[in-house]
């Protein structure tokens, strides 16, 4: 691995006696882990990651694109490095009840605050890049905790929710120095002047929403880096400048994690997983409490179409049922003040639970309404379908399913929601979304 000189030479400051072990470090393969989804007991292997319970590392890395569970939202690949927020929120979200994931595609950590925060939290899961916010609402579809809201939007278009947020997470886009074994394009990216542009831009990140966090309210800031000046210095300006205290962790039953003044840094001569940093704040500085001016838009339940919609959920009285240029979703009533509020200040893509649309008479189910935790499997007709079966759905091409029922079917992978079909006796229409579409080539399918 070719690092840059000065690349080195800041980290042998860093590590001083350590620096060899960390440079022969990145000279081996990085570790592959996952985290599990509680929709089924899934345990793919018995090392788990120590500070993540859901998480689990692969003695290899198996190919996830064939896998019918990796599609389904049975777990996400995620490093083991960040899986720490785990701990930042059993120690600090108990009471968190909206949350904000500033810079949040592709998912990874929104995928763990959805299945972590407590049952009333509502979370706001955003990402800038237009393409990358699409990529981060399939992943938290496929997930199917219904508790999230997906945006679109620059961190300034956030003014208009002052003091809104009970805590946040930040995991600024940074340098990437502790993805070089990971990610090796990431190495000729480097350059101080790219860690100094880093800073400016967090800084401005953070700026940007400061006001919509609660006084007392929990920031949690990360970097995939290593460098002080994007870690721990920025926590210093944010303590100084903006008005926070730095929180403490309690780490003592987690070998090889390094505590500094700042926060928590993971190196991979120290753990088993990638460079990372993160830090949890208090925040101390006042927050405007009057919402600014905002439009409003009314909608009212329709209730009348409960009964004409195939598709039933698990608690039916939690859910109010909207329809909206003939799609239907259902939100839940107990945060439908503050999605509302959401859905008139911000652009969303996915918000409460999109059921399917209406084409003339019929009502044609969607590919989220499938993987939510919230249907009920009891109330629509499932097939099972084997692997050959089901890696073919995925690629969106013809199958055929053994069923005598006509209609929409809800395809099954050893009793994990897949998607639907719509079986019309010699053939099915595939329902798979075109943009979820498996396209790697496959020669040969072979169950992994």
């Amino acid at each position: 691995m070719n690092l840059s000189p000065a690349f080195e030479k800041r980290m042998q400051v860093l590590l001083e006696e350590e620096y060899a072990l960390f440079r022969a470090a990145l000279e081996k393969p990085a570790p592959v882990s996952i985290r599990a989804n509680n929709k089924i007991v899934y345990q793919p292997s018995k090392e788990q990651v120590s500070w993540c319970e859901s998480g689990f590392y692969l003695s290899e890395r198996p190919v996830f694109t064939v896998d019918p569970f990796f599609h389904a939202g049975v777990y996400y690949v995620q490093e083991a490095s960040s899986m720490f927020l785990r701990q930042c929120l059993k120690q600090y979200f108990s009471q968190a009840e909206t949350v904000l994931d500033l810079c949040a595609a592709p998912g990874g950590k929104t995928t763990l605050l959805s299945q972590y925060l407590n049952e009333n939290a509502l979370l706001i899961s955003n990402e800038i890049n237009r393409s990358r916010a699409y990529i981060l609402a399939e992943n938290v579809a496929k997930w199917g905790n219904a508790n999230v809201v997906v945006t679109n939007n620059q961190p300034a278009d956030f003014k208009n929710l002052p003091g809104f947020f009970d805590a946040m997470l930040i995991d600024a886009p940074c340098s990437g120095e502790g993805m070089f074994r990971k990610n090796p394009a990431s190495i000729d990216e480097w350059s101080l002047t790219n860690v100094e542009n880093c800073v400016v831009r967090q800084r401005k990140i953070i700026f940007e929403v400061w006001d919509t966090l609660k006084t007392d309210g929990i920031l949690v800031y990360s970097t995939c880096t290593y460098n002080r000046q994007e870690n721990e210095e920025n926590i210093k300006w944010i303590c100084e400048e903006l008005g926070a205290e730095i929180l403490r962790m309690d780490i003592q039953h987690f070998q090889g994690i390094l505590e500094t003044e700042a926060g928590y840094r993971f190196f991979p001569h120290k753990i088993k997983g990638e460079g990372f940093f993160i830090s949890v704040l208090r925040k101390t500085s006042p927050t405007p409490q009057k919402m600014r001016k905002a439009k409003k838009i009314e909608r009212k339940s329709d209730d009348k179409i409960k009964s004409e919609v195939g598709i039933k959920l698990l608690e039916p009285e939690k859910w109010n049922l909207f329809m909206e240029n003939n799609r239907l979703r259902a939100v839940s009533k107990a945060r439908q003040k503050e999605i509302a509020i959401i859905e008139n200040n911000l652009k969303c893509l996915l918000s409460g639970i999109y059921l399917g649309d209406y084409k003339n008479s019929d009502f044609i189910p969607s590919a989220q309404s499938a993987l939510s935790k919230e249907t009920d499997l009891k109330a629509v007709e499932t097939v099972e379908i084997d692997y050959t079966t089901a890696v073919r759905y995925l690629k969106k091409e013809n199958i055929q399913v053994e069923s005598d029922k006509k209609g929409f079917l809800l395809l099954l992978y050893k009793g994990v929601p897949l998607g639907w079909v719509k079986n019309i006796g010699q053939r099915c229409n595939n329902l798979y979304p075109q943009e979820w579409r498996i396209r790697m080539k496959i020669e040969e399918l072979e169950e992994i």
